[in-house]
């Protein structure tokens, strides 16, 4: 929530749309601000997915997650395509659900041939509704219940393995017939420069087996018959801009990689995580995701050639990096509240519980008015959300054209964290979303009504007047 704009002059919104110099290039979305398909409509409205988004919002209401299809596609693309190309075995992306889980989003992903990363039975559900073949699909986290390693076991989906308890558990509910598919998760102990909630792969950390009990989780997973471990992950964090510390994580894996051998483990897969940033702001200058796939690829080669191991099966898992800048968030303004000499307001229809980021990480974005891009931006504002929380403010020190009530307020970037962490604070019904497509825009979260919000309510007759 700290400003972070720039200084100098500054022109308008339409200094966000993607730039694209050289019209052969394939620009990768994490360094972009708004969607590849964003435009400014004659009428200077702006467009993505060749839809009007101030229509979208008459049609759809607001707040709305607009999802640019291109965009999530491209994003799916390029890392498909950069693995083929600089790695010689064999790769598959899995796409980090958590980020953004539902149908629509699954199915697009599983339909570039991607795999999905899941981190629960809701997620791993809404993965097999979507059509998710299952040998693609990964079960995280670090407190599976029993409940949610019997749907994956009846399910035929690859369980990463996060700690002792788990292992254990699935030793006692495998079944004598059938063989359950693991991967070990492990903490490699490699710091990285982000937010202290997102950092994963630090030795302090709720995830992953100690790398000194190495010996010991190796040795046990080898005599038992009733798991088969076919790879090892880890995972350092999010939203990363340096190549270093995935060079160091990729070097570890593989020697984990030869160490397992030692036990008989025919370890065959090899997960490296994601983690890979975008760019939020003017100053974020993350990698492009060809730029990052290569650096991995090359430093895997490279510490298997050196130990004489063979390829293995190459995995990542990115999130943020495939679905954040694909998204944006249309709100309407109401009011607004002037303190002379300290600041403006200007309130949305929105805020906390639609995007926690803010409250929670601090976290920075930027807006454009959608019905004024070639406005000069004139105003520092703080737009505030509507929920009584003096917290709820979304972007700090924004600039802005002149606004009215009624103007429509994008947020960028939004694809990441926004509706997956959304919630019903305030009793605030949770927003739709739509996906957009060559001037075609579908539902595909319909918004909550009030009824919805009471559904799973109950009250005792003792309490009924």
């Amino acid at each position: 929530m700290v400003s972070t704009h720039p200084t100098g002059v500054q022109h308008s919104g339409s200094q966000y749309l993607p730039q694209r110099h050289d019209t052969s290039a394939n620009p990768s979305p994490n360094q972009e601000l708004l969607p590849l398909t964003a435009r400014v409509h004659h009428r200077d409205l702006l467009e993505i997915g060749g839809c009007d988004v101030t229509t979208l919002v008459e049609q759809f209401g607001s707040p709305l997650y607009i999802l640019d299809e291109e965009t999530l596609r491209s994003a799916c693309q390029q890392y498909r395509d950069a693995f083929k190309q600089y790695y010689k075995g064999e790769s598959q992306v899995l796409y980090a659900s958590k980020a953004w889980n539902c149908l629509a989003v699954c199915a697009i992903a599983a339909s570039e041939g991607l795999g999905i990363d899941v981190v629960s039975g809701g997620e791993l559900y809404t993965a097999l509704q979507a059509g998710v073949s299952p040998d693609k699909i990964y079960l995280h986290g670090n407190n599976k219940s029993r409940e949610e390693l019997i749907l994956a076991i009846e399910s035929g989906v690859t369980v990463v393995a996060d700690n002792w308890y788990e292992l254990h558990t699935l030793v006692e509910i495998a079944q004598p017939d059938r063989s359950i598919r693991i991967m070990l998760r492990l903490t490699p102990g490699i710091e990285c420069h982000t937010h202290e909630y997102i950092r994963t792969g630090h030795l302090d950390s709720k995830f992953g087996f100690d790398p000194n009990d190495l010996d010991e989780v190796f040795t046990f997973v080898s005599q038992q018959p009733a798991l088969n471990c076919v790879g090892v992950h880890a995972h350092i964090g999010s939203q990363i801009f340096e190549r270093q510390p995935h060079q160091d994580l990729a070097a570890v894996m593989v020697q984990w990689l030869r160490d397992a051998g030692k036990y008989g483990l025919n370890i065959t897969e090899l997960n490296v995580g994601g983690g890979l940033g975008i760019k939020y702001i003017e100053s974020d200058d993350p990698p492009s995701i060809e730029e990052w796939v290569k650096a991995i690829c090359e430093v895997i080669q490279a510490a298997c050639a050196a130990e004489n191991l063979p390829l293995p099966k190459l995995l990542s898992e990115p999130g943020r990096s495939l679905i954040a800048t694909a998204c944006v968030t249309a709100y309407t303004i109401g009011s607004s509240k002037v303190i002379p000499e300290i600041r403006t307001y200007v309130a949305i229809d929105g805020g906390m519980s639609d995007n926690p980021r803010p409250i929670t990480y601090q976290s920075v974005y930027r807006a454009v008015v959608a019905n004024k891009m070639s406005s000069p931006l004139t105003q520092t504002v703080t737009i505030a959300g509507k929920h009584c929380e003096s917290g709820d403010i979304l972007i700090k020190n924004a600039l802005l054209p002149k606004t009215e009530p009624g103007d429509i307020l994008v947020v960028m970037g939004t694809g990441a964290y926004n509706y997956s962490m959304a919630s019903n604070y305030n009793r605030l019904p949770r927003p739709a979303a739509v996906v957009v497509a060559n001037g075609e825009a579908n539902l595909i979260l319909q918004r909550e009504t009030y009824e919805d919000l009471i559904r799973q309510d109950r009250l005792p007759e003792r309490l009924k007047k």
